[in-house]
C-alpha cells in the first residue's frame, strides 16, 4: 500500500448565503476554477500530473448539478483527460471525496488527485433540489429520515443537553473564531476575485453575540417537532416523554457558500512540485449512527476511528468536528470524554459558516493549519451527514 498526503488544503472565504453575500455573483464552477488555479499556484503543480477530481456536494440541482467536478475543471482551462467525479453523502461529502483520493493513491491508481467540495448556498438552496424523503414527511418518516434540526433536538433530549449547554456551544464557536480571525490563523483561506473585489474574511462570525441574545432567541424546530417528528420519535424511544427544542438559529450550524480543494498525492509527488507534503492520511471512516438523530454521525465516525487506531483523547492534538447543531458537540465531548480545549479551537460551523458539501474539506484545511500552528502531530476531522451517516479522517503531520 502507498501512503496518501496532502500537499495542500485551499478553501474560499466563508460568506453570507444571501444575494449580499461576497461570494453570491459567482458560479459554482467559477468559484472553483479560481481555487483550482490558486491551488496550482501554490504548489507548483503542474494540472497535467492530475488524474481526478473529486469534489463533494449534496444539492446537485441547477448550477451545482451535472458533475461540477469535472465541469469545474473543464472551466478552468486544465486538460480534458482528468476525469471528475461528484459525491454525496450528505454534509460530510467532501471528507469522503479526500478519503476516496487517498484510497486510489493507497492502491497505487493514482498519484495526484485534486479533492474537496462546493457549496453556493444564496445560489442553490438547502432543499432545492426537492428530495420526497424531506419535502414529504410520511414518506422520510417510512426512509427512517427527518429533518436535521428534529435529530438535532432528540439528541439534547437524549443526552441531556439544556438549552444553555447549547448555547454556550454556540457563544464558544464565536468567541474563538473571532479569535482566529483576528490573529490570522485561517492560512488555508484565499482570496477570490469577484466584480467588487477580492473577498478575503469569512461573513458569518457575529462579533456582537452576547449570551444574552443568545438566551432570548426563539426555538427553531418546536413547529417541526409538532408536524410529525416529535411523535415518530417519542414512538421510537419510549423511555422519553416530550423532545426538549432547545435549538434556535443561533445555536444552529449558519448557512454559507463556500469551497474547498486539496491536493492528494503519494511520495513521489513531492519530487514534482514546489512543496512538501504537509499531512499524512493515516486512516479513513465512514459509518451509519442513529437515523433518527439525524446528524450524531460525527460522533460515530470521531468514535471509531480513534478505536481502530488505538487512540485515547490524549493521543490527538486537534479535533475539528463539524459543529452539526451545538448537541451534537454536547453529545461528542460527553460519550468520547473530549475536553472542548481541543474541539475546534478556532471555532466551527455555528460561527464560520456550513457550506455543506465544502464543510468538510474546509475543516481538513483548519486542522492543519492549527497542527503547524500549535506544533501538533495528530488531527481528527469529522462531519454528520443526515440519516446518521458520518465519516471522518485521521491526519499525522509531516515534518
Amino acid at each position: 500500500m502507498k501512503r496518501a498526503f496532502i500537499y495542500d488544503a485551499i478553501r474560499s472565504p466563508r460568506t453570507k448565503a444571501k444575494a449580499s453575500g461576497g461570494l453570491h455573483e459567482l458560479t459554482p464552477t467559477a468559484l472553483l476554477a479560481q481555487l483550482h488555479h490558486s491551488l496550482a499556484e501554490r504548489t507548483g503543480l503542474d494540472p497535467r500530473l492530475v488524474s481526478e477530481v473529486i469534489l463533494g456536494c449534496v444539492t446537485q440541482y441547477g448550477e451545482q448539478a451535472a458533475n461540477v467536478a469535472k465541469t469545474s475543471a473543464l472551466l478552468a482551462g486544465w486538460p480534458s483527460s482528468i476525469a471528475g467525479l461528484t459525491v454525496n453523502r450528505f454534509c460530510s461529502s467532501s471528507i469522503d471525496a479526500v478519503a476516496l483520493a487517498a484510497l486510489k493513491v493507497n492502491v497505487g491508481q493514482s498519484s495526484a488527485l485534486i479533492a474537496g467540495g462546493v457549496e453556493m448556498m444564496s445560489r442553490v438552496p438547502l432543499l432545492a433540489d426537492g428530495a420526497r424523503v424531506f419535502a414529504d414527511h410520511n414518506f422520510g418518516v417510512e426512509h427512517h429520515v427527518l429533518l436535521m434540526g428534529a435529530g438535532a433536538d432528540l439528541i439534547a433530549t437524549r443526552v441531556g443537553a439544556t438549552r444553555e449547554d447549547c448555547d454556550e456551544v454556540a457563544f464558544l464557536s464565536h468567541q474563538r473564531a473571532l479569535v482566529a480571525q483576528r490573529e490570522k490563523r485561517f492560512s488555508s483561506i484565499v482570496s477570490i476575485d469577484t466584480s467588487h473585489g477580492e473577498i478575503t474574511e469569512d461573513e458569518c462570525i457575529r462579533a456582537s453575540l452576547t449570551r444574552e441574545r443568545l438566551a432570548g432567541m426563539p426555538s427553531a424546530f418546536a413547529e417541526l417537532g409538532a408536524a410529525g417528528s416529535d411523535e415518530v420519535q417519542l414512538d421510537t424511544f419510549k423511555g422519553l416523554e416530550a423532545i426538549s427544542h432547545v435549538h434556535t438559529a443561533a445555536n444552529s450550524p449558519a448557512m454559507c457558500d463556500a469551497a474547498g480543494v486539496l491536493l492528494v498525492g503519494d511520495e513521489r509527488m513531492q519530487d514534482r512540485l514546489s512543496v512538501l507534503p504537509k499531512v499524512e492520511i493515516i486512516d479513513s471512516v465512514t459509518c451509519g449512527a442513529e437515523p433518527l438523530e439525524v446528524v450524531s454521525g460525527c460522533v460515530a465516525a470521531t468514535a471509531e476511528i480513534m478505536r481502530r487506531n488505538g487512540l485515547s483523547a490524549a493521543d490527538v492534538d486537534v479535533f475539528e468536528i463539524h459543529e452539526a447543531f451545538a448537541a451534537t458537540i454536547v453529545k461528542l465531548t460527553r460519550e468520547l470524554d473530549l475536553s472542548l480545549d481541543k474541539v475546534n479551537v478556532n471555532g466551527g460551523c455555528i460561527a464560520l459558516g456550513h457550506p455543506m458539501g465544502a464543510t468538510g474539506a474546509i475543516m481538513v484545511g483548519t486542522a492543519i493549519d492549527e497542527l503547524y500552528r500549535s506544533d501538533g502531530e495528530l488531527a481528527v476531522v469529522a462531519a454528520s451527514g443526515a440519516a446518521g451517516s458520518g465519516s471522518a479522517l485521521l491526519l499525522r503531520r509531516c515534518d
